[in-house]
């Protein structure tokens, strides 16, 4: 069964700023607790990353998967194409400018494909959130200490 969730937080940063850090995947193991490693299947015309593998473990469950990203100058979403744990994940970066700072909501849809008790998947998806949101917030802010 599909469970979504979502978060937002704001962060210092253009959403220039912030895309380029979400955009730069191999680094997501730094900021992304549950991220194990990435690795750049395809790119777009720009440099950004359209196909990407995934390996990720939350929860003591491991998997790798690839998905495609859609960018726009204010969004990063994804859709998953293959996995070995999930039928399918959409995930979504929506970027506000608001002042000299940026609101971020991140929104995500899981669908496991095995049985997983409720209590297990709504912490998995509380962790994903707070790396989806906090980590990327502090990672958006070392970057730009340089």
């Amino acid at each position: 069964m599909a469970t979504s969730d979502s978060r937002e937080v704001v962060i210092d940063a253009t959403p220039e700023e912030i895309l380029a850090v979400i955009a730069d995947v191999q680094t997501a193991p730094e900021w992304s607790s549950q991220h194990q490693g990435a690795e750049i299947l395809e790119t777009e015309e720009n440099g950004r990353p359209r196909k990407v593998r995934l390996k990720l473990k939350t929860m003591g469950i491991s998997d790798e998967m690839v998905v495609e990203y859609t960018w726009t100058d204010h969004s990063a979403s994804w859709k998953l194409l293959s996995s070995s744990q999930l039928k399918t994940q959409d995930a979504s970066y929506t970027l506000t400018p608001d002042g000299a700072k940026t609101r971020v909501r991140f929104d995500i849809t899981v669908d496991p494909s095995v049985p997983i008790p409720g209590f297990v998947l709504k912490r998995a998806m509380k962790g994903g959130l707070e790396s989806a949101t906090d980590g990327l917030r502090k990672q958006v802010i070392k970057v730009k200490k340089g």
